[in-house]
């Protein structure tokens, strides 16, 4: 049976009721509507039971044979539903200024001078996605300095003047003593060497 002869079976059955119930002739029981047990195999009431999605339908094989119903997809346990996060977007930086020096050029100036420069560290993804953030360039930081590089001379002198005397700046290229463990008698020295650079 389709699910579409389901209301008509209802129909049938409910006619056959009241029928049944509404005086046919007793002294004759031919007369009287078919009822359930009397019936042929006729379909049970289902009437309650909501009709499921129907299933399509399919064509039996050439030799007659019954086919095998439709496998029906597995269904997985239902539970919260988990969102992997997306990836983020890569971040995008703005250019340090034509002849300014890099971050690393910076840093390997320190060493190659004999000043310590321990773990440098590239960190310039801190510098903010798209330029946001704190706005620079590029970002290498270590245990003695952190070199920042921005990509104009009036970025780099606003984050100076909020470092206040923790930090040193020369064009668009500042020192950051802040969070360094180098003396402060030693500071002058990391200066000069930035100087020097072209």
């Amino acid at each position: 049976m389709t699910p579409r002869s389901l209301p008509a079976v209802v129909v049938l059955l409910a006619a056959v009721a009241l029928t049944a119930g509404c005086g046919g002739d007793e002294a004759d029981p031919s007369s009287a509507a078919p009822t359930a047990s009397s019936a042929s195999p006729a379909v049970a009431p289902t009437a309650a039971v909501a009709p499921s999605a129907p299933t399509p339908s399919v064509a039996p094989p050439g030799n007659g044979s019954a086919a095998p119903p439709p496998a029906r997809p597995s269904v997985p346990p239902q539970g919260p539903t988990q969102r992997r996060p997306g990836s983020p977007p890569p971040v995008v930086l703005p250019q340090r200024p034509t002849g300014a020096p890099g971050a690393k050029q910076v840093v390997e100036a320190f060493r190659a001078a004999g000043l310590k420069v321990p773990r440098p560290l590239d960190r310039s993804v801190d510098c903010g996605p798209d330029g946001l953030g704190l706005g620079c360039s590029e970002l290498i930081a270590t245990d003695a300095v952190t070199v920042y590089v921005f990509p104009d001379e009036t970025s780099a002198g606003d984050i100076a003047e909020t470092w206040g005397g923790q930090s040193y700046r020369r064009g668009a290229v500042v020192l950051n003593y802040l969070e360094a463990k180098t003396p402060v008698a030693d500071r002058p020295r990391y200066e000069k060497v930035l100087n020097g650079l072209r």
